[in-house]
């Protein structure tokens, strides 16, 4: 283990998480010249990071505390095939978790997280581009994200979302669709589909396979990565920590960076960080089609993102607050096909395959948290909700930015840890 170095940046981290924020924090270290570890309590890509619908969305990254979204849950509460779905339960950090994002669903705090991630969309993307040309070798698609509708109300509430953004300063470009212009692009969309959206400047890809390929990268260049390693006790020393796994190994290094998605708030809470943060799961699944799918598919109405993947259709939605641990529910799979099976023709639903289930770390206030911890060298980056392969990679690279330099960058002053 080596000490500080002469500039004050650490000589080694050790990155807990090997999912997009993870791996992407410890590729930008490795540029600032940070010998890096990655553990994972499983291995690359175990969690959201593999099942995600793989978009690399800007223009609609809109943080999960809008006011609608509280009116929307509180009418859906008992409705078990509801996209959004808090299971009855006597578990009191769940009810006071949900309790303070109820609190943040004002136009206020909204508008806040919106301005937030400001930064964030507009160097994401780019972000990207670095990595993909230094040696990821899993392509980013440009590719539209088409919104589809059953009416102009449901596309109005979208178009005022859009222009809501566009106040706050996020720069979005977006264009409206007939029913029929929508069949030309999406042969899938169903004569219920009368309207739509084109929103431009959009990306997507294999989420798994990008993943991997970050993976090989750190390890390409001199990165270790060690699977199977659960977080038991990290311990702090005057210049290092120590990471104790469940089976008693042990690593050593100057840093620590905590990238756990949706498990960041256990470990993340013995270091100071007040912000809660739960698991928000989805769900996705792959199915073939009749006709090739031309690029990412919304259907806001249900809550469903659709995906070309592998040849096929990578399907994802619902949000189900739940421990990140809890079982598939298979009722929760069965409510995304009847809501998407009246939308989408040519989908062979019956041929599902690759059926999924994974955490999004949501935080109560709408905001990620990405930072240094009140204990120096402990580092956290998590609370995403939805976007998190949207903003990993610039999560990273500012990341390693305030670790290597001491100083917080001007984007995550407002993600600060100890908020």
């Amino acid at each position: 283990m080596g000490e500080d170095r002469m500039d004050g940046g650490p000589r080694s981290a050790i990155v807990v998480g090997a999912g997009i924020v993870g791996l992407s924090t410890a590729w930008f270290l490795q540029e600032r010249g940070v010998r890096v570890t990655v553990v994972d309590r499983e291995g690359i890509a175990a969690g959201s990071s593999w099942g995600n619908a793989g978009w690399l969305s800007p223009g609609l990254a809109i943080p999960l505390n809008e006011p609608a979204v509280l009116r929307y849950g509180l009418r859906t509460l008992l409705d078990r095939d509801a996209p959004l779905h808090v299971p009855a339960t006597p578990d009191p950090r769940l009810w006071s978790f949900l309790s303070r994002f109820a609190a943040h669903c004002t136009t206020r705090s909204w508008t806040r997280a919106v301005r937030a991630n400001l930064p964030l969309n507009q160097e994401c993307l780019e972000a990207f581009e670095v990595l993909t040309a230094n040696g990821v070798d899993a392509p980013t698609i440009d590719a539209p994200i088409t919104a589809m509708f059953e009416n102009s109300a449901q596309a109005g509430a979208l178009v005022a979302e859009l222009r809501r953004l566009a106040d706050a300063g996020q720069e979005v470009s977006w264009t409206p669709l007939t029913g029929a212009d929508l069949r030309a692009q999406v042969p899938q969309a169903t004569d219920r589909i009368t309207a739509g959206i084109r929103l431009d400047g959009q990306r997507y890809v294999d989420p798994g396979r990008f993943v991997e390929s970050l993976a090989r990268a750190v390890v390409s260049r001199g990165g270790t990565i060690r699977h199977r390693f659960e977080v038991a006790a990290i311990r702090r020393h005057q210049h290092a920590y120590t990471v104790q796994s469940a089976s008693g190994r042990t690593l050593s290094a100057n840093a620590v960076v905590l990238a756990t998605g949706a498990w960041l708030g256990e470990l993340a809470r013995k270091w100071g960080v007040r912000v809660p943060v739960r698991a928000g799961r989805g769900y996705s699944f792959t199915v073939p089609t009749e006709h090739p799918v031309r690029g990412p598919v919304y259907l806001p109405g249900i809550r469903v993102a659709c995906t070309p993947y592998q040849g096929n259709l990578r399907v994802a939605g619902t949000m189900e607050f739940r421990r990140p641990g809890d079982p598939l529910y298979q009722e929760r799979v069965d409510a995304i096909i009847a809501s998407a099976r009246p939308l989408l023709s040519g989908v062979h639903w019956e041929r599902r395959t690759g059926t999924w289930v994974g955490s999004r770390p949501v935080s109560a206030d709408g905001r990620p948290v990405i930072g240094e911890t009140a204990a120096p060298g402990m580092y956290v980056a998590g609370g995403h909700g939805m976007w998190g392969f949207t903003h990993g990679a610039v999560t990273g690279r500012l990341l390693a930015e305030q670790i290597t330099t001491g100083k917080q960058p001007e984007s995550l002053r407002p993600f600060d840890p100890a908020r």
